[in-house]
């Protein structure tokens, strides 16, 4: 067999077309409905225009997409595929003693590949706009939250110690992470490695500089002592301006490159890193789930038109990928209770839907 021939080339892209109707037509309805919300949100309680609401929307779109695209390779493979049934160009294939795998295996193999691409550069693409989505949302609702707490908590350690750090509110502008309103818990490692508290700080601001925190109008207070006042006070951080801004965020807000050190950072602050784990081992699963969409979609398209019921696979096809979709979610969600093991809950939706693939073409493809 000639992997990638003519054959190969043809059927992959016909399907790479269906991919990209269902992503337009999924893409125009996300844009859409989120349009809609925030227009709701914020177009309800703020001054601001349409244009700005569609700036925000096409910033916060790509971060919703990329939880779709999976099923943009199920929904269009599945009308890829079936259209190349109805017009018998299949049945032509398989008359000529071609077997369904010579073009299923193409076609897993160029959405696990497009997987690759989306978790490398779409993935981070989506979260740096997703970032900007927030601040120009928050600068936007600045007037209107303006009296509403937005505290901060931090936490920096290493193997000498820990920081404990509260602000009763953040800026983040050009790279800069600003806290206002700060007190710093700082414990230091007995010999038996407990923290044990040492000092207190606190300032009116606290700018994280590259390897230290530049706190002023500080007061320092240790047990026992009386406190000490002065205008300005460094201390060492461990944190840089990204990883304190993902300290904050969500694991779906952290580009796909960062999730390493993000995990090491918070697991070395004390904090649990089980959601930045989960987000990671589902990232790296999602060429694999690329690529049992694709199978499942010819798996669900290649009954002979002939024979009856093709639409009716089809819409079961299409069920299933529901299926999955709320399958998935719930996984993470048990994952995230420690109910079940973080690896087996990432990776469970695309090992289930590609065996599911694989055995009822098993079933139904003699050769």
């Amino acid at each position: 067999m000639i992997l990638f021939g003519r054959i190969e080339r043809y059927v992959v892209g016909y399907l790479l077309l269906g991919v990209l109707g269902a992503l337009a037509i999924i893409s125009a309805v996300i844009v859409l409905i989120q349009f809609v919300e925030l227009a709701s949100q914020i177009g309800t309680r703020v001054d601001v225009g349409a244009d700005s609401l569609f700036q925000l929307t096409l910033l916060r779109a790509p971060s919703l997409i990329q939880i779709l695209l999976p099923f943009c390779f199920l929904f269009g493979g599945i009308a890829a595929f079936v259209g190349l049934n109805r017009r018998s160009e299949l049945v032509a294939m398989r008359a000529a003693g071609v077997s369904a795998w010579r073009f299923i295996l193409p076609s897993a193999g160029a959405a696990f590949a497009l997987g690759v691409v989306a978790v490398a550069v779409l993935n981070p693409a989506a979260a740096a706009m997703n970032a900007r989505f927030e601040y120009e949302r928050a600068r936007i609702m600045a007037n209107y939250l303006g009296d509403t707490p937005r505290e901060v908590w931090l936490r920096q350690g290493d193997g000498s110690g820990q920081v404990v750090i509260h602000a009763k509110a953040r800026e983040a502008h050009d790279g800069t992470v600003t806290l206002r309103g700060v007190s710093l818990f700082i414990y230091e490692n007995d010999p038996r490695g407990t923290p044990v508290f040492r000092r207190r700080l606190e300032a009116t601001e606290a700018t994280l500089m590259p390897g230290f925190w530049r706190l002023r109008n500080v007061r320092e207070a240790m047990a026992g002592d009386s406190s000490i006042r002065s205008d300005t006070l460094t201390i060492r951080s461990s944190l840089d301006p990204e990883a304190a801004m993902e300290s904050l965020a969500s694991p779906e807000a952290i580009p796909f490159w960062r999730l390493p050190k993000a995990i090491q950072l918070t697991e070395q602050a004390g904090f649990s890193a089980s959601g930045y784990r989960l987000r990671f081992q589902q990232l790296l699963a999602t060429p694999l789930l690329f690529a049992a969409m694709a199978v499942l979609a010819a798996a669900f398209s290649l009954r002979l038109t002939r024979l009856g019921g093709l639409a009716g696979l089809a819409g079961a096809g299409v069920a299933l990928g529901f299926i999955l979709f709320f399958f998935n979610q719930f996984a993470g969600a048990l994952a995230k209770a420690d109910i079940i093991p973080l690896f087996a809950a990432a990776w469970a939706p695309a090992l289930v839907s590609a065996l599911a693939g694989v055995t009822l073409l098993c079933y139904t493809e003699d050769g």
